[in-house]
């Protein structure tokens, strides 16, 4: 795609809406909004691949931050730029803001409110629910190279962090760190 047509109107607009649109309406933390930005740029616009956004999740999640707006604005970035990435981040995060700017203000109305605690409680099942598609999503693209590695790297992941509540940092460094050295590994076999 050239960067002319990248940064048109339409697409800018679609970006940002997009972003706006499934932060305003998606509840549940950076899990539920990454499903839904996959959904979005990967299955409905086909402005993204699956191997893509899965490598934008990675960074997203090492870097510090918020993983749903660090996503965003690499989203943003690879389709249109820096314009992109700054109205990918103003979409994701003015609809929280907004809607956590009248929150506060109705706090003590919200929290002895038993309706909305009830639908709070509901919300939980359906936002599981997405976590574990998500999951699922993320595995079968781990496995899908049929490396045992991947494999390997996952279920000692898996087990450091569920048992032994290794850090999830020092997880992510280190299977960055394997990894980067396997594939290092694999290209100079290939080179040879």
């Amino acid at each position: 795609m050239e960067r002319t047509r990248k940064n048109s109107i339409g697409l800018l607009w679609t970006l940002f809406r997009t972003c706006f649109l499934i932060s305003a309406c998606t509840f549940g933390g950076g899990m539920v909004v990454i499903s839904m930005l996959q959904k979005k740029f990967v299955d409905e616009l086909h402005w993204i691949s699956e191997d893509e956004i899965m490598d934008m999740i990675a960074i997203a999640q090492s870097c510090p931050g918020v993983m749903a707006v660090n996503t965003s604005i690499i989203i943003g970035y690879r389709i249109a730029g820096a314009i992109g990435a700054v109205l990918t981040l103003l979409g994701t995060v003015t609809p929280p803001m907004v809607i956590l700017a009248i929150i506060s203000v109705f706090y003590t109305e919200f929290r002895t409110n038993m309706v909305v605690a009830l639908i709070l409680k509901g919300m939980q099942a359906g936002v599981a629910a997405v976590m574990i598609n998500v999951t699922y999503s993320m595995v079968r693209n781990v496995l899908k190279d049929k490396k045992i590695i991947y494999l390997l790297m996952f279920i000692a992941a898996s087990i450091s962090y569920i048992i032994f509540r290794i850090d999830i940092i020092i997880l992510i460094l280190s299977c960055g760190i394997i990894g980067g050295i396997s594939t290092f590994k694999a290209g100079k076999e290939e080179d040879a």
